[in-house]
């Protein structure tokens, strides 16, 4: 497993900014789009190198501590 498959990453619409956000709140506030299949690899990459450098410098990565909800029954 790799480190970045830790945190949880997403794509989604926003109405504000008329564009697809993608997210992972632990990493890094988020990137833009207009694709939200090539905007969901552009944010796995951006995790990846942030990863990368914290990394290179000798600092702990943050803990994963998003999850998405789970329905209750």
């Amino acid at each position: 497993m790799k480190s970045s498959d830790r945190y949880y990453k997403w794509v989604e619409w926003s109405d504000e900014d008329n564009v697809y956000v993608g997210k992972c709140p632990d990493l890094i506030t988020g990137i833009h789009g207009d694709d939200p299949v090539r905007l969901y690899g552009e944010l796995c990459q951006v995790v990846e190198d942030v990863i990368s450098h914290l990394q290179a410098e000798g600092r702990p990565l943050p803990p994963a501590r998003t999850r998405p909800m789970q329905e209750v029954a």
